[in-house]
């Protein structure tokens, strides 16, 4: 299942880095990933988001032999959560009132799961050879994740103090305004290619500590 894990990662970057060449309407500097269901190829952003899913449970599937604490039972659970949040966003799309919930999900139960999964792991005698590996990648996901914060605050700051009307969707706007520089599309991307490295770092370290 590491070997699942793995390659449904990378086909999720596969997908995103399509979807920027196929859809350049959406400007990846504020237009979020999401809004890419809206374009020509919204179906490569749902077979993004089924492979997420994909490589998540089997990355679970993958690491559940070696989780013996309490805090890598927590943090398996929430990562099976997190791909149901990944395989809910492939269903119900932004246009959808669930996709907000798909995203919560799967936005914040990752890193969650990264953490109490990395503390469990980090005490296995098998694992520690690669210990600063796995709490890198696990603090990636967390930066990742304020980074976007950051963004989205910087952006809606920058709207508001123009006046801009914060009540009007942002997928019925195809430019913003001069004065607003944004970056929020590039940390929602990051966080992507952040939580595809975790996955694939930790579906490497699965495959190897199996074979040992």
């Amino acid at each position: 299942m590491s070997r699942v894990a793995f390659l449904g990662a990378v086909a999720v970057l596969l997908c995103l880095a399509a979807l920027h060449v196929l859809s350049p309407e959406f400007d990846p500097s504020w237009r979020m990933v999401s809004e890419y269901a809206n374009g020509s190829y919204g179906w490569l952003l749902s077979l993004m988001f089924v492979c997420w899913a994909v490589s998540t449970w089997a990355l679970a599937a993958a690491l559940k032999p070696f989780l013996h604490s309490r805090a890598g039972t927590i943090g398996w659970i929430v990562l099976l959560i997190a791909g149901v949040g990944e395989m809910l966003a492939a269903i119900f799309d932004i246009n959808h009132s669930l996709h907000g919930l798909a995203g919560a999900l799967g936005i914040l139960g990752l890193p969650l799961a990264a953490m109490l999964l990395g503390i469990s792991l980090s005490h296995l005698a098998t694992w520690k050879p690669i210990r600063p590996l796995v709490l890198l990648l696990s603090n990636l996901t967390w930066l990742s994740v304020v980074l976007m914060a950051f963004a989205m605050f910087q952006l809606f700051s920058q709207l508001s103090a123009i006046g801009y009307d914060m009540t009007a969707p942002t997928t019925s706007t195809s430019t913003l305004p001069d004065e607003v520089h944004a970056f929020v599309g590039w940390a929602n991307r990051f966080l992507i290619v952040a939580y595809c490295a975790w996955a694939m770092g930790m579906a490497w370290g699965a495959r190897k500590r199996s074979a040992s």
